[in-house]
């Protein structure tokens, strides 16, 4: 049985990476649970590489926290303005996506980026006024705490695409160093 610590207790992000283990390794058995660790970056990364600077910390830092596993998992979730200045038909748009780091024993890092898509005007408003993604998504489609449930891309497709299912196939990109360490 291999031992994963989850950097969140986030119940969406922990799923997501039993998931995608159990995916990548259908012959191994998971022991995972969750620690909560500081991101090192603002609470709403608002670049991808200040998300995957996020992920990666929290991976190092479940490490310390807990370093008796055999795998570590970090999950940030980040947003970023895209402007297209080339072009008059495309203005500035705010998109939203998420970085996965995992990190075994020893020492062997895996990156993997979930898929990314465009946020409301209303939504990517309130984010840039200073609120999370999480608050904002609340705010606009009246719920509570829905990052901790089906999350933005939950709320904006209908529940088509959860947030476990869109991080859970970036833990599978994340993994990929580790079902073929011959090649990393």
């Amino acid at each position: 049985m291999k031992k994963v610590v989850v950097a969140s207790e986030n119940r969406v992000k922990i799923a997501a990476v039993l998931d995608g283990l159990e995916r990548m390794f259908p012959e191994e058995t998971f022991d995972i649970r969750g620690v909560s660790v500081p991101s090192g970056v603002d609470e709403q990364p608002r670049s991808d590489v200040e998300t995957l600077v996020g992920a990666r910390n929290r991976v190092d830092a479940a490490s310390v926290a807990a370093p008796d596993a055999d795998f570590w998992v970090g999950l940030e979730g980040g947003v970023q303005v895209m402007s297209a200045t080339s072009s008059p038909q495309v203005s500035e748009e705010m998109v939203a996506f998420g970085w996965v780091v995992v990190k075994s024993r020893g020492g062997v890092y895996g990156k993997g980026r979930t898929g990314t898509f465009f946020l409301p005007p209303k939504v990517a408003q309130l984010v840039n006024d200073g609120k999370t993604l999480g608050e904002a998504d609340d705010q606009v489609f009246g719920r509570n705490n829905s990052g901790m449930h089906n999350g933005a891309v939950g709320l904006l497709t209908g529940d088509v695409v959860v947030r476990t299912k869109l991080f859970s196939e970036a833990v599978v990109l994340a993994l990929v160093p580790f079902k073929h360490p011959e090649l990393y």
